[in-house]
């Protein structure tokens, strides 16, 4: 008995014009690896034609819209990270190797323990639970997770070697900066399958905040800027600048939504100053609330900055940015009397807050003062200090005082931000004594002097981690450029100001000064000060000379009259600042002499002098 002929032939049959036997698959596509399916509409009869050259189409449009096969154990293993190869996959396929719990959990202790300013706009305990559960399944989980985690790998005072997730292969990066680096790479290659822009939630914007955060530290100043921008036009699509949009919320929700936009705005003001952007958020909804007795420290402690920022306004920004250019002495009196008003005598709350708000507090004052003189609202005759040329001492006599008692830890967890308002106020105050007359020897007190004041400022950013690798080599060859022999002068001397010091050298190479130069440092201090000398001494160490790691700050001794030249040596933490973008590999060694004693200043900020600086050149 034959077989009964097939109704339908299959696609490639009929489209090679060959008898089909059916069956899953028929005999000729079985013969020639072909897949056999009935989608086909039936087309008018025609030419056969090459019947080898449409196999060929068949096999290759099949082969396009098939998925590749797996060729390594990449794809079928999820937890497997090349640290050699970094992934190419889709954007979809996560790669939880890449962090692990143990790593996770650090950095997010190190994040809720330390991290006071940032860490109230997320609630702990949720965080957890989100890592826990959805981490390997939810793209955007996987994305804040590893954001806040490249965070923090990139704070001075964090101390963390890597440590990948269950499988890897090849060698990890051997510092914290690498490690953050891959994380951010493989974060904007995941968050490609997440439509936040269409549909953003609060993760979205925090995730965007913690990218502009890294970039910041890791001085990529392009893709900070954009991440931040990011996160402010995510907050807006979201509506979270209008009141109205609270009502309806989860409490829970609500809560860290206003504290989320209140961070934005702070950050981009201070990130506006510095770099001279224009803004786009505004104080247009109530603020942030503490959630009960454990949180009114840190929270008080926001607030009080966000005081300090709302004095910062669009008009301020237009003048600043010279979209304006008509404004009166009055103006800038009224509002040096509104920042000096926002904060209480004492705020009661976190040490590491106090530093912020305080160091804050004066950068601000140095920026209206910047602004003031730009147009031309001084006089050395005013009755008001702040529209005099010689505020900048002022504010750095109290900027040194309120910082005293305050611990280096205390300031290191605001990272480079801090340690650029110090830096603005240096360079600020370097320019005044240079170009401005001062007060005669007998009417100031030793250790009161406007060099006194620099010195110590000095000393602080060489000892605060990430300041002496990038800015205490630009303020040292400020010093050198702008003081070069202390020289009183005889009378004003036009004061040229930049606005925003940090901000103006992002472009400009961290500088090495040659081998052997000296700088002097005081010399001849004439009107303002007893006669001293000192230099500034640079001598280069080989490379094997380099000394060993040590992750810990080294207070410096204070130099007096009855001690010896000492010498101390200070090793900034490889893991804790950036490597110095030029210059050749090994050590500059910054050594400060003096023939006779430096007025005496507080044990928590110690001199400079007498003592060596260790500036390391780590290959990038």
């Amino acid at each position: 008995m034959s077989t009964p002929p097939v109704k339908k032939a299959c696609d490639a049959c009929h489209r090679r014009k060959v008898r089909c036997s059916g069956g899953q698959p028929c005999n000729n596509c079985g013969q020639a690896t072909l897949h056999c399916t009935y989608l086909a509409v039936p087309q008018k009869k025609g030419p056969k034609g090459s019947r080898a050259k449409v196999i060929s189409e068949i096999r290759g449009t099949q082969q396009q819209s098939s998925p590749p096969r797996p060729t390594s154990n990449h794809a079928t293993n999820p937890f497997v990270f090349d640290f050699n190869s970094p992934p190419t996959s889709p954007p979809s396929a996560r790669r939880p190797a890449l962090l692990s719990q143990d790593t996770m959990e650090i950095c997010v202790d190190f994040f809720f323990v330390k991290m006071c300013t940032t860490a109230w706009i997320l609630d702990r305990q949720t965080l957890s639970d989100l890592i826990t559960s959805r981490f390997a399944d939810d793209a955007e989980v996987y994305c804040l997770a590893a954001s806040l985690c490249a965070f923090v790998m990139v704070q001075p005072g964090m101390n963390l070697a890597v440590a990948p997730g269950s499988h890897y292969e090849g060698e990890p990066p051997e510092n914290r900066y690498g490690y953050a680096n891959m994380l951010l790479d493989d974060i904007i290659r995941v968050r490609k399958s997440v439509d936040y822009i269409g549909s953003p939630t609060l993760s979205s914007v925090q995730i965007s905040f913690f990218l502009f955060s890294c970039y910041f530290t890791l001085e990529k100043q392009n893709m900070c800027w954009f991440h931040l921008r990011e996160a402010a036009t995510l907050a807006q699509i979201m509506g979270m600048h209008e009141e109205a949009s609270y009502l309806t919320l989860d409490p829970i929700e609500s809560i860290y939504r206003r504290r989320t936009y209140w961070l934005l705005l702070v950050t981009e003001r201070a990130y506006a100053l510095e770099r001279h952007r224009p803004l786009s958020l505004h104080a247009t909804i109530e603020l942030p609330d503490a959630r009960g007795t454990a949180e009114e420290e840190s929270i008080s402690g926001f607030l009080h900055l966000i005081s300090l920022f709302r004095c910062i306004d669009d008009e301020f920004m237009a003048l600043w940015n010279k979209a304006k250019s008509q404004c009166t002495a009055s103006w800038f009196s009224q509002l040096q009397q509104r920042l000096s008003n926002a904060l209480p005598s004492t705020p009661e709350t976190t040490e590491s807050q106090i530093a912020d708000i305080k160091v804050t507090l004066h950068w601000l004052r140095i920026m209206v003062w910047q602004l003031s003189i730009t147009n031309g609202c001084l006089s050395s005759s005013s009755l008001d200090l702040s529209l005099t040329f010689k505020f900048p001492i002022q504010v750095a006599r109290d900027l040194i005082q309120d910082v005293a008692n305050i611990s280096l830890d205390a300031m290191e967890v605001h990272g480079i931000g801090l340690i650029e308002k110090l830096f603005d106020v240096a360079c600020t105050l370097t320019d005044v004594i240079s170009c401005v007359p001062l007060e005669p020897a007998a009417t100031t007190p030793e250790d009161e002097t406007p060099l006194a004041y620099l010195n110590q400022l000095l000393n602080l950013i060489s000892q605060l981690r990430s300041g002496a690798s990038r800015y205490l080599p630009l303020l040292l060859t400020k010093v050198f450029e702008n003081l070069p022999n202390m020289a009183p002068p005889i009378g004003p001397m036009p004061l040229s100001i930049k606005q925003g010091y940090a901000g103006a050298s992002d472009n400009v190479p961290t500088p090495i000064p040659p081998k052997g130069l000296q700088i002097p440092l005081s010399a001849g201090l004439g009107s303002f000060g007893r006669p001293m000398t000192g230099v500034v001494t640079v001598q280069h160490l080989q490379a094997q000379q380099r000394p060993a790691y040590n992750d810990q700050a080294l207070n410096l001794p204070a130099y007096s009259s009855s001690s010896q030249e000492s010498e101390t040596t200070m090793t900034p933490s490889p893991m804790g600042t950036p490597p110095m973008p030029s210059g050749p590999p090994g050590n500059v060694v910054v050594q400060l002499h003096s023939q006779l004693p430096l007025p005496p200043v507080p044990r928590s900020v110690p001199t400079v002098v007498g003592a060596a600086v260790h500036l390391h050149d780590y290959p990038g």
